[in-house]
C-alpha cells in the first residue's frame, strides 16, 4: 500500500496502527503540550489514521486530508474551546473531531447512532457552530467576536472557509459587515485548494489562480535552490518570500480583502507547520478583522486522492490499499440522478433552447455528461443558489428553457428567488430537485424534508413526485413542456427498477392513477413511497393510488376515493406538517363525503443520519410501519 501514500517523511516505515503521538492526544490541551518539532509527525500519523478510518466507514476524504496541518496548528496556537473555530460547510472537520476526543467514535462516523460527518453543537463543546451548508462561517464567527468584545472577553473567533464557499453572496455580506467593526477580533482563514467539490468557477477563483501561479513557480525554484541550506538561511528566505508575495500580484486578491477592511496576510503554505504555526501565533495578537490566505492541496498525502480529488471527495467503504474501484454500470437500474442527466441530454439534443444550471454540484446533480456534450448551454454558477434561480429566470425571459439541477436542501436557500423572480412572473423554469426526502448519511442538514411543504403553497408552480425511474423521466418532460414554473422532486439513489422508456410523453396535468383496487382503506402515495404502499396494500386489502401531482392535486380522484372508502391514508417522504397530506385534507374539507384521514410522513423533528432504509423504518414509512399505523385505526364503521 505504501506507493499510495505521499508525504514529506518516509511514511513506508510507519504502519497504519503505529501512531505513538496521536495515541497520546485526547484533547487539544494534549496537542498544545507537544513540542513544535512533534507537530509534523503528528500530522503524518493523523493523515494515516484518516485514510484507514474513512475507508472503513465512508465519508468525506479529500477535503479532510487537505486540512490536517491547519487543524493541528489551530488547536496548537489557540485556546480552544474558549477560542472559537467555525468550520465552513464542515466536511473537512474529521481531524478536528479526532483531536477533540472523538477518535474512537470515528468508527461510527455517519452511521445510524454514530457521530455526524459535520460539526454539531450537541456533539462536542469544540463544535462551536453547527454547519453543513456553505458560506455561513464568517457571519457566525463575526457574531461571536462581537459578543466577546461586548463582554470584554479576550478570546479569538476564527472562520475557516474554502475558496468554493467564498463564491456565495452570504460570505461577502459578512465580510462587508465585518470590515466596519474594527474592534471585533475576527480571523478569517481562506483555505484555497482550488476546489470546493468540483473545481470552482467565477471571477474570484480566477483572481486567486492569477495570484498563485507565479507564487507556486517561485516557491518550487526556491525549494530546489535552498535544499539543505542551514536554518538561518531558510528563515531569511521565508521573510523574503513574504515581501515577494506582495510584489507578485499587488492588486489581487489582497487588495480586495483590504478594501473590505481586513488586514490581509498570505498566501501561506497550509501544509508547512513551520510557517503556519508562527503565522497564526502572530495573528493571535493582532486586533480587528484579519484575513489569512492559506494554500492547501485537497487529498494531500494519499496519491490517488491528490490525482482525483473530486472522485475521493465523498466515498463509500473501500480498500485504501487498492483505492476506489470502477463500478460496473447497471444500465437496467440507473439512479434517479442518472435518469435526470440522460433526460436532459435527450431534451437538449432536440431543443436548442434547453439550458442546464447548477450551483456547484455538477457531478452530484448528474450534469457531467451534459457539460461535456453541451458546454455552451451548461452554467455552473458556483455556490450561489439564489443567483442560480434568478439567472434561470433571466434566461427564461429571453426564450430559453432553463433547467436548474439542485438538491432539495439547497433549494431552501433560494426560496425568495423562487417566489419573487420565477413564480410571480410565471416563467418556464424547471426545478429538478434531487435528494428529496431522506438523504442518508449526511443527516438532518441534507435531508430534503420540507420541499413539498414550501412548494405547494406557491402560486403558478407545478409540483410532481415520481414513483419510479420512468415516471421521473416523463415528469421531467412534462415540466419542460409546461408553460410556467415546474418542479420535479426525486430521491437519492435508485428506484424500484423500472426501466425508463426512450420516448417522452407528457403526463395529463393533475391526474393520478389507481395502482391497486381494494376496499375500505385507500392509500394515497406521493412519490417514491409507492413500493411500500403496494406492499402494505396487499396485506391490508387496500386500494393504492399513485397521486403523482402535489400541485395541482387530483381532486376528482380524491373525491372518488372519499365516496368509496372509510379511511384515506396519505403517504409522503416529506414533513407531515403542511405537506401533501395537508392538500388532501383541504380537498376533503369541501366534499360531502368525509371519510377519516390519516396522514403519514416525516415527523415534526429533525431526523439524524443513517441508511435510508433505517431512517424510513424509524419514521414508520416502510411497509410494516404503514400497516402498524393503520391497523389500530381500521374500524369498519365510519365515525
Amino acid at each position: 500500500m505504501n506507493w499510495l501514500i505521499s508525504s514529506r517523511i518516509a511514511l513506508p516505515n510507519i504502519a497504519m496502527s503505529d501512531t505513538p503521538i496521536l495515541d497520546r492526544i485526547h484533547s487539544p490541551a494534549d496537542v498544545r503540550a507537544l513540542g513544535r518539532d512533534d507537530l509534523p509527525a503528528l500530522a503524518d500519523e493523523l493523515r494515516l489514521f484518516l485514510i484507514e478510518s474513512v475507508s472503513k466507514t465512508g465519508g468525506h476524504l479529500s477535503s479532510n486530508l487537505g486540512t490536517v496541518e491547519l487543524t493541528i496548528a489551530l488547536h496548537y496556537v489557540f485556546n480552544t474551546p474558549d477560542d472559537k473555530i467555525i468550520w465552513d460547510v464542515g466536511h473537512q472537520t474529521y481531524s478536528h473531531k479526532i483531536l477533540t476526543g472523538r477518535r474512537e467514535a470515528m468508527a461510527g462516523l455517519r452511521h445510524y447512532g454514530g457521530i455526524s460527518g459535520f460539526p454539531r453543537r450537541t456533539e462536542s463543546e469544540y463544535d462551536t457552530f453547527g454547519t453543513a451548508h456553505s458560506s455561513t462561517s464568517i457571519s457566525a464567527a463575526l457574531a461571536m467576536a462581537v459578543a466577546a468584545r461586548d463582554r470584554g472577553e479576550p478570546r479569538a473567533s476564527i472562520a475557516v472557509i474554502g475558496d468554493g464557499a467564498m463564491s456565495a453572496g452570504m460570505a461577502f455580506e459578512a465580510l462587508n459587515n465585518a470590515g466596519s467593526m474594527k474592534d471585533a477580533n475576527l480571523l478569517v482563514i481562506l483555505n484555497d485548494n482550488e476546489m470546493s467539490i468540483s473545481p470552482p468557477v467565477g471571477a474570484l477563483s480566477n483572481i486567486l489562480a492569477r495570484l498563485m501561479t507565479p507564487y507556486h513557480k517561485a516557491r518550487r525554484i526556491g525549494k530546489k535552490v535552498l535544499k539543505g541550506a542551514p536554518l538561518p538561511v531558510l528563515d531569511l528566505a521565508r521573510k523574503v518570500e513574504e515581501v515577494a508575495k506582495g510584489m507578485v500580484a499587488p492588486d489581487s486578491p489582497g487588495t480586495l480583502f483590504e478594501e473590505f477592511g481586513f488586514h490581509y496576510f498570505g498566501p501561506v503554505d497550509g501544509h508547512d507547520l513551520n510557517v503556519l504555526v508562527p503565522t497564526l501565533q502572530n495573528l493571535r495578537n493582532f486586533k480587528g478583522p484579519q484575513f489569512l490566505h492559506i494554500v492547501t492541496r485537497k487529498g494531500r498525502g494519499y496519491k490517488l486522492a491528490e490525482a482525483d480529488p473530486t472522485r475521493y471527495h465523498g466515498v463509500s467503504k473501500f480498500d485504501h490499499r487498492e483505492g476506489l474501484q470502477e463500478e460496473k454500470a447497471n444500465v437496467s437500474s440507473p439512479t434517479y440522478t442518472q435518469v435526470f442527466g440522460d433526460w436532459l441530454c435527450d431534451e437538449a439534443a432536440r431543443d436548442s433552447r434547453v439550458a442546464g444550471i447548477t450551483p456547484a454540484m455538477c457531478e452530484g446533480s448528474g450534469l457531467a455528461r451534459f457539460a461535456r456534450e453541451f458546454p455552451d448551454r451548461y452554467y455552473d454558477v458556483g455556490i450561489a443558489e439564489q443567483h442560480a434561480l434568478t439567472f434561470a429566470a433571466g434566461l427564461a425571459c429571453e426564450g430559453y428553457r432553463p433547467v436548474v439541477a439542485i438538491y432539495s436542501t439547497f433549494l431552501q436557500r433560494a426560496y425568495d428567488q423562487l417566489i419573487h423572480d420565477i413564480a410571480l412572473q410565471n416563467l418556464p423554469v424547471v426545478l429538478a430537485i434531487d435528494r428529496a426526502g431522506l438523504a442518508g448519511a449526511d443527516g438532518a442538514t441534507h435531508h430534503g424534508a420540507f420541499d413539498l411543504s414550501f412548494l405547494a403553497c406557491v402560486p403558478n408552480l407545478l409540483v410532481m413526485a415520481p414513483a419510479d425511474e420512468n415516471e421521473c423521466r416523463q415528469m421531467l418532460h412534462t415540466a419542460l413542456c409546461y408553460d410556467g414554473p415546474a418542479a420535479v422532486r426525486y430521491p437519492r439513489g435508485k428506484g424500484p427498477g423500472v426501466t425508463p422508456e426512450a420516448n417522452l410523453s407528457p403526463l395529463p396535468l393533475g391526474k393520478g392513477e389507481i395502482r391497486r383496487q381494494g376496499q375500505k382503506i385507500a392509500l394515497l402515495s406521493f412519490g417514491n413511497l409507492l413500493a411500500p404502499a403496494l406492499e402494505a396494500g396487499e396485506a391490508l386489502g387496500a386500494t393504492v393510488a399513485n397521486m403523482r401531482f402535489i400541485k395541482p392535486i387530483d381532486e376528482s380522484l380524491i373525491a372518488h376515493l372519499a365516496q368509496t372508502h372509510d379511511l384515506l391514508v396519505t403517504l409522503e417522504e416529506n414533513a407531515v406538517i403542511g405537506g401533501a397530506g395537508s392538500e388532501v385534507a383541504r380537498v376533503l374539507d369541501g366534499l360531502p363525503a368525509r371519510p377519516r384521514l390519516l396522514r403519514l410522513g416525516l415527523p415534526d423533528r429533525f431526523i439524524d443520519h443513517g441508511e435510508q432504509r433505517q431512517l424510513l423504518a424509524e419514521a414508520g414509512l416502510d411497509a410494516q410501519g404503514i400497516i402498524s399505523a393503520i391497523q389500530p385505526k381500521n374500524n369498519p364503521t365510519p365515525q
